[in-house]
């Protein structure tokens, strides 16, 4: 069986690392998503911001450890290591406040072309949508590694809008089905790129709508598609939504 150097070795500073090989237990939502509940009345930031915390410490002593069996030429033990690094890279992680830590704010500008965030979105599109069953999982999640080190390490790159609509497409996808980090970040994807031609604000609508059953969010984006873009199939769409959710209202 192929076994694959980890991601975070050689794209070098990419957080994580992402490891291919046997097939662990998967735990991931494969059902149809569910509209979050509402937010509860006390504050999660201080517990969320924690278990991010642990994860990134797991996951980076998981990773020393790997190293040193590696250079001490510990096989087993270095397989072991690999094996739980990719079920930790395979389990469902939520983002529980997309408010902490999460999505960058919209007032992010893109204005600088940056030849190492260049290189990173390219490294990520290889991956991404690639293979099938753990192999797709695996690539979806070294995708998104790459992706978000650009928003990380590169906020003023040209190419976040660009970044934002891949990130959301992974969120949207069966390897997440995180429909609300999607809906988010198809909106930073336009807020980022002023006279986007893209679909985002379309892609966004709908997932309020339809997903999350957020329809006041729905409608001002539905509204927003019918004065902004410039594809007639996505105005009309956008506004004949709009007739049935506000009775013909403007």
């Amino acid at each position: 069986m192929a076994r694959f150097v980890p991601v975070g070795f050689f794209a070098a500073g990419v957080a994580g690392v992402l490891l291919a090989g046997g097939p662990p237990a998967v735990a991931r939502q494969d059902k149809k998503a569910e509209a979050l509940p509402p937010a509860a009345t006390t504050s999660d930031v201080e517990a969320v911001e924690k278990v991010l915390l642990a994860r990134k410490e797991y996951e980076a002593s998981l990773k020393k450890l790997w190293q040193h069996y590696t250079t001490a030429g510990d096989k087993l033990r270095q397989k072991w290591t690999e094996d739980e690094l990719m079920a930790y890279h395979l389990m469902f992680k939520p983002s529980y406040n997309l408010d902490v830590h999460d999505v960058p704010p919209p007032t992010l500008q893109a204005t600088t072309n940056v030849r190492e965030a260049n290189e990173l979105f390219r490294m990520a599109m290889e991956y991404k949508g690639k293979g099938t069953g753990n192999d797709y999982i695996l690539n979806m999640r070294r995708a998104e590694v790459l992706l978000r080190e650009i928003l990380e390490k590169y906020p003023n790159s040209d190419k976040i809008p660009e970044v934002a609509y891949q990130l959301a497409q992974l969120y949207e996808s069966r390897a997440y089905n995180q429909l609300d980090r999607a809906a988010r970040y198809y909106e930073r994807s336009f807020q980022w790129a002023r006279g986007s031609r893209t679909d985002a604000r379309l892609r966004a609508a709908i997932i309020y709508d339809r997903q999350l059953n957020e329809r006041s969010k729905a409608i001002l984006l539905y509204r927003d598609v019918v004065e902004h873009d410039i594809d007639a199939e996505r105005i009309r769409t956008a506004e004949r939504r709009l007739a049935e959710l506000t009775g013909g209202k403007k």
